[in-house]
């Protein structure tokens, strides 16, 4: 009688992890986004220089027609290209999203994914929301978003003049009224209040992903 009760529990452990297996989750690509000017870039550079981090983790360098701001560097920061070029691009599919932003086009490549994949790496998308709504219809099965937001909109303008934003900064304010309403669409969402411990939450769902995908 013991050894059948035995074998019963035997099964349903058998069964129940199979069912956790099934569910779960096996990540490629880490979608980061936020309204601009709220640290996502400097949030996932952090990440990157990271020792326990850095070698499973892999930058997607998106395409834009913006002129590069000082200290940007080709093919690290952004490629930068025309508005022909791009479109050219866009014709031809290259692109799993792109955008209009604040006047700019940006898009990020297949050719990003299947680098990251060939050496095993998880791919960090550093997007506006519309892009990350694409990359959701697209890879929602295999991608975790996550949301950068600002402590409030009177610091997220102070970030933009410090960051030389002037020009169109109402703007900006504006549309990021608009994204903070995609906040409830993300997986995460993380206030930028202190860059050290956004950075520190930011890698700890990072590495949680990284072992389920073990």
């Amino acid at each position: 009688m013991a050894e059948i009760k035995e074998k019963i529990r035997s099964k349903k452990e058998e069964e129940k992890n199979s069912k956790e297996n099934n569910n779960k989750k096996i990540i490629n690509l880490i979608v980061i986004s936020g309204p601009s000017g709220v640290g996502k870039t400097t949030i996932i550079k952090k990440i990157l220089q990271d020792p326990e981090l850095k070698d499973k983790l892999m930058f997607s360098v998106s395409h834009t027609t913006r002129k590069k701001r000082e200290g940007e560097v080709e093919g690290q920061d952004y490629f930068f290209v025309s508005e022909e070029e791009f479109m050219r691009m866009v014709e031809r599919g290259e692109f799993i999203e792109w955008a209009k932003v604040h006047g700019h086009l940006y898009g990020t490549s297949y050719e990003n994914i299947k680098l990251a994949q060939k050496s095993g790496k998880l791919l960090i998308l550093d997007i506006d929301v519309q892009g990350a709504e694409k990359v959701r219809e697209k890879k929602g099965d295999s991608a975790i978003f996550i949301f950068i937001k600002p402590p409030n909109l009177d610091e997220l303008k102070k970030r933009l003049e410090l960051r030389g934003d002037t020009k169109d900064i109402e703007t900006r304010i504006n549309n990021a009224k608009k994204e903070l309403e995609f906040e409830k669409k993300f997986d995460y969402s993380i206030v930028n209040e202190n860059l050290e411990k956004a950075v520190l939450q930011v890698k700890e769902i990072i590495k949680k992903f990284i072992n389920n995908n073990k």
